[in-house]
Order: C-alpha cells, then structure tokens, then sequence
C-alpha cells in the first residue's frame, strides 16, 4: 500500500510520509507508535498477534512484550476516545484477551498520489540540481556523473543571490521517476536543473537543461562535448549560464580552488560518498583520501574530508583521541591555508576549533563560512550543535531549521543535532520523536533520547534505551562526555548531565 492514506474519524494517518493528523493539525506521535498504527488502520477489524505487532514496529529485534503495551497505551491516550458508531468500548484499538489487538474504527483508505502540502518558496530564486545521468556503458562512471553533479550544487550555492538545495537531499531522487512539478514541490523550489554525462576515451559529454517546474518551461538547454581536461571549466561555464538565467547578473564568488590532477579528483569524489556511512566505509574513505592528496598536495578539498573523516573515526570509536584531534585540526587548517574560499573547508575547522575550546577563532570561521556561502547546510547545522552548547539554544533551534530547508533528506547527524536541541529547550515529546526516527535511531544519538525519555518519568524505556547505546558505545561516560564536548554554558552542562544521570548513563 505505498503512497497510501487512511482516514478514520478526525484523523489522516500518512504512513510513508510519517504523519498524522488531526482536523490537519500535526499529533506529536513517536516513530514506534506510528509504525504501530499503520499496521492496524491497514487492515482494520482483524485481530493482528502481539508478535506481528512487535515485528511491525521493532523489525529484526527481540523485545519484551511490555514495549508494546506502552505503545498501545499511549496511542489510546493521543487518539482519545472513538466516536459514536465506533465499536471497542470507546476506543480505537480494542484489546483481545491473550492474543493481540484489533482496530476497531471504520478506515478509508484515501487517494495515495495525493502528496503533502508543497513547501513554500524562498523569496530568492531557488534551485535544485538534480543527479546528472550517466549514460555511458561503464558502471564506473556513476561516481563522475554523482561528482559533477555535486560541484556544480557546491558552484551554485556560493552565490548569495539564490537558494540551492543540499547535496543529500537532490541525491533522494537519483534513480526515480517523478515529474519535475513533484520534485519541485517536495523540495520547495522552483527550478530544477538536470542532466546526463558520458565520460570516454579521454573526452567527456554533458546535457544539461534548466526548467521553471511551475509552468514547465526549459530556459536554457546546451551541450558540451569537450576533452575531459577541461571538465572543470565546463562546470564553470553551466554555473554561469544558470546564475544569468535566473538573476539576469553574474556577481562571480572568489575563485575556488580546484584538483590539478584527475585521479585525485576522482578518488576524493569516490571517497565524499562513503563519509556518513558505516566504520568500514569510513576506512576506505580515509585510503581514497590519502592516495587523493599523495597525487595532488594542494587539493584543499580532500584535505577537508580527511580531517572530517579522522574527526568520524571518533564518533565510530565512542571518543576522540587526542592524536586524532590534532590531526583533524592540522588537516582542516592546511585545507583552509590552501582555498580560505571553501566554505565547507572553513566550517570543518571551525567546528574542529570548537572542540578544542578555542571558541572565538571558532565563531570567526563559522562567520566566514555562512559569508562564503550561506546555503552552505552543513555548516548550520553544526554551528546549531555549537550555538547549543554555547546556552543560545533558540540560535540553534533557528540554525537547524535552516539547514532542514536547505536539506530536507538530510544525513542521520542531522537529526542528532535537532533532537539534541530539542532536548535543551526542554522539549522531550519534540526530542522523542525526532530521535526515534530510522535516520538516527540506532547512532550515538540514543543517549539523547535516553535521556529525554528519564525527564518525562518514562525510566523504564530511558534504561532499555541506555542498554542499546551501550552495546555500541562501551566505554561512554558521562563524566568524559562533559569534558571532551565544547559546552560555554554550565546551566546547559547540568541539564544534559542530570537527564544522563536519571537515564542511569554510567558516571
């Protein structure tokens, strides 16, 4: 039933868009309960099984049957009592003795290509660059293809007079059939620039067409069929053509800096694609990224992503060391020395920085950075994770909404970052949710949800989910976690530290 909705009394449950709603009002529901509904309102009068239950919401995992009778309690509790003509005693999930539960409201099962209200436009022209297409016979060109297509977001986004959606969220649509009105919507812009690459025999040719998705006019379309040397001016060329397209005017950013070797730049594209991926992944990465600079010793951008990915390998290792943080440091810092106009190389270190408490050079480079290029996700979101801990927790609430326009299929930190600020603000329900999602569930964000969980008196669930995180972080602390994160507020310290401590995180 993908793309389907149901409806049933005030409510619309959208199970694929993880919503529900009431007379159109959000319900602030958990990411279990709603798993959990959908599988009732889906087949609505049969007795579904405790264990099929629990399989719905938990999949692959052995859990006690008490989780699922907190789930069903608070489902009741949110949806309240059912109207008049329901049956169940008054409730919409009735309860059979001994083997599961049943929905027991009227459901309809509404027009599954109805879609979400679309986001609303920026008041600047917005775009997004969808992944060029490989048409080529070689598998192996994807990466080229994926690698043009981000430097061109990255080309576009360092121009202030437009909007451009992030790299993660125009990669949600590789490979998938959707009219560009849809896509348009969903990421709320108005233009769309697409396209296909073909790369051989030393030469590379590249289509590439802009299109206003609301009347579905193409205001530019050219070809370039050039010698693969001189990929990088191509880049530079599509950047300007869509840059006079849209805002009449080319107010050029300051050059940035660019691989003088091909194979370095394949390697560092290759590498960018694994960084938010699994430990093994981040070791192949940090290979790629070595052989990328041992080519190219003034390739500001692999040095970039090598201090990101050693700054990684503490995130996957449950700490930073000290020999990895002052490498990370000295990586991002050469990065900057080599191209001071790389936003992405200034926010790294800039967030590296903060780590190391050297809080005003921090504040500097970020500055820099959201100058550089103000569409530039990434760096809100981390400068919300530090505006958080600094105690201007409404700052990172702000910063982080930004970054979730810019990026609406962001990468799982993302949602790290929010339900970390949601917690600071005291808003447990809010933190809940957004820290039960399958983005960022099962990452070292379950401390915060632990500890959301013990402030709201839900200690038994806080515990279980301590147990979990601990599986996969051993040797957390709370004591060396409040030592090694960049706090400047000690009110802000004693809140994370007192939810921990109810959560029973070790000392």
């Amino acid at each position: 039933m993908q793309g389907a909705r149901f409806a049933f009394g005030p409510f619309v449950l959208d199970p694929g868009a993880g919503v529900l709603l009431r007379n159109d009002d959000p319900v602030a529901v958990g990411h279990r309960g709603l798993k959990l509904l959908a599988a009732l309102v889906e087949r609505p009068g049969e007795i579904l099984a405790k264990a099929e239950l629990m399989d719905a919401a938990w999949p692959g995992r052995a859990i006690e049957e008490g989780n699922l009778t907190v789930q069903i309690a608070q489902l009741r509790k949110l949806l309240g009592p059912a109207g008049d003509g329901e049956e169940g005693g008054g409730e919409w999930i009735a309860t059979v003795p001994r083997v599961g539960y049943r929905f027991s409201g009227a459901v309809e099962q509404l027009d599954g290509a109805k879609r979400k209200r679309p986001l609303p436009l920026p008041d600047k022209p917005s775009i997004a660059v969808l992944p060029f297409v490989n048409v080529g016979n070689d598998p192996e060109q994807d990466a080229f293809a994926d690698g043009l297509t981000e430097d061109l977001i990255t080309d576009l986004s360092r121009n202030s007079g437009l909007f451009v959606i992030a790299r993660n969220s125009a990669f949600a649509y590789k490979g998938r059939a959707m009219n560009v009105r849809e896509i348009a919507e969903e990421l709320g812009v108005r233009y769309l620039l697409e396209g296909s690459a073909r790369r051989a025999a030393g030469r590379v040719r590249i289509n590439a067409q802009l299109v206003d998705a609301v009347n579905g006019d193409h205001l530019w379309a050219e070809r370039f069929d050039r010698g693969l040397d001189d990929i990088f001016a191509v880049q530079d060329e599509v950047t300007t053509r869509i840059v006079e397209a849209l805002l009449g005017r080319l107010t050029a950013p300051p050059p940035r800096n660019r691989p003088k070797n091909l194979e370095a730049y394949d390697l560092c594209v290759r590498a960018r694609r694994l960084m938010d991926d699994t430990p093994q992944a981040a070791r192949e990465a940090h290979l790629m990224l070595t052989r990328a600079i041992a080519r190219d010793p003034e390739y500001a951008e692999a040095y970039r992503w090598l201090a990101m990915n050693h700054w990684m390998g503490w995130v996957h290792s449950g700490g930073p060391t000290e020999a990895d943080r002052s490498v990370a440091l000295e990586l991002a810092r050469k990065a900057v020395a080599i191209d001071p106009n790389d936003a992405g190389c200034r926010w790294v270190l800039a967030y590296l920085l903060a780590y190391e408490r050297s809080f005003a050079l921090a504040d500097v480079e970020f500055e820099h950075a959201i100058e550089l290029d103000p569409n530039e996700a990434d760096a809100w979101a981390a400068l919300s994770d530090i505006a958080v801990l600094a105690g201007r927790i409404e700052e990172g609430l702000e910063h982080i909404a930004k970054a979730f326009r810019l990026n609406p299929f962001p990468a799982s930190w993302y949602y790290l970052a929010l339900g970390q600020a949601q917690y600071a603000h005291r808003e447990y329900e809010a933190a809940i949710e957004t820290l039960r999602r399958d983005e960022t569930y099962r990452t070292s964000s379950r401390r915060f949800l632990a500890a959301s969980l013990a402030q709201l008196g839900r200690l038994e669930e806080a515990r279980a989910e301590v147990e979990l995180f601990l599986v996969g972080n051993p040797d957390f602390t709370i004591r060396h976690w409040a030592t090694t994160e960049p706090f400047r507020d000690a009110t802000t310290l004693e809140h994370f530290v007192d939810g921990f401590r109810k959560a029973r995180l070790p000392e």
